[in-house]
């Protein structure tokens, strides 16, 4: 039976504890030891948090796999001392509830329902009807697990929906784009743009004063996926001019956001508190615990991270 290390905060082991044990006994593994504490050279499973306890990997000489908690890898990923298979969280349940968030502020800045919930003053405005979804421009950057399953969902809705992506990717009912060429496209006549792109060298401000400048003037602006995927000073402007109309926020550069930052007043931003998707417990164990019964069985690991591309 394999020997497992939890490497998280302790308030992660009061949740995972009970939920990665039920797991164990439904994959066939009820007699693995599963620990927050081991000789580093037993363990051979390392279920991780970048904010948790172990940042050398060099003790772990019999290491098979580290399981990461989180669907982001940016913190892990360049560690050197890491050399075996490295697997992102890739939950069905995180992927929902980013797919719950995204369809929701699609919505909201599709139909205008900001101007009817802060706006009522009296005044009767017959007349402004918004466009059906089959006419509203959608894009998402991005179509890993959550951008592919947000973009099928927002088609289904029948909006038209394009996606970027840095390789080519072929989606049904999805218009796909890929490279920097194709992400000029698809921010030409993008009205509502999702960032899903991970947080790599390669994306970093990938949103700024050249791109928005690409933008039909008054697109909305959605990110629920890394802070470091937007140029916050070049945002201020563009929602100052008018280039951008609004932008809802849930990922941020520094976080908490601080409470003198000027997202937080700017009457064109809406801050949610990182709250698009959470990995969900009970479905993240049993995402996890598969792949350390593929480890035992000889089956080929799941959702792995490519370290040349950073995710």
């Amino acid at each position: 039976m394999p020997n497992i290390l939890f490497a998280a905060r302790p308030e992660r082991w009061t949740q995972y504890e009970r939920p990665l044990r039920n797991a164990l006994v439904e994959a066939g593994l009820p007699g693995a030891n599963l620990t927050t504490r081991a000789d580093p050279a037993e363990v051979e499973y390392i279920i991780y948090a970048p904010n948790g306890p172990v940042s050398d990997f060099t003790p772990y000489t019999r290491l098979k796999a580290v399981l990461n908690l989180w669907a982001g890898v940016e913190d892990v990923v360049g560690n050197t001392t890491l050399t075996v298979p490295l697997a992102r969280m890739v939950d069905y349940g995180l992927t929902e509830g980013m797919v719950d968030w995204v369809v929701a502020h699609t919505m909201r800045h599709h139909i205008g329902i900001d101007a009817h919930i802060h706006g009522q003053d009296g005044v009767w405005r017959a007349g402004i009807v918004p466009p059906l979804a089959r006419d509203r421009r959608v894009a998402i950057l991005g179509l890993g697990a959550l951008g592919s399953a947000s973009a099928t969902a927002l088609a289904g809705l029948n909006f038209q929906v394009s996606g970027w992506s840095r390789s080519p990717k072929q989606i049904d009912g999805i218009r796909t784009f890929h490279g920097p060429d194709g992400l000029q496209k698809i921010l030409k006549s993008a009205e509502i743009v999702t960032l899903l792109l991970p947080d790599t060298p390669a994306t970093e401000a990938v949103l700024n004063a050249d791109t928005f400048a690409m933008m039909p003037k008054g697109a909305v602006i959605l990110n629920p996926g890394r802070g470091a995927l937007i140029d916050d000073t070049a945002l201020l402007n563009a929602l100052d001019t008018g280039r951008i109309s609004h932008a809802t926020l849930d990922t941020f550069r520094v976080e908490p956001l601080p409470e003198t930052h000027p997202f937080w007043a700017h009457p064109k931003v809406t801050v949610t508190p990182h709250i698009a998707s959470e990995t969900r417990v009970e479905s993240a164990a049993k995402v996890i615990i598969d792949n350390i019964r593929r480890g035992e069985t000889g089956a080929p690991f799941l959702h792995l991270v490519d370290r040349d591309l950073g995710y």
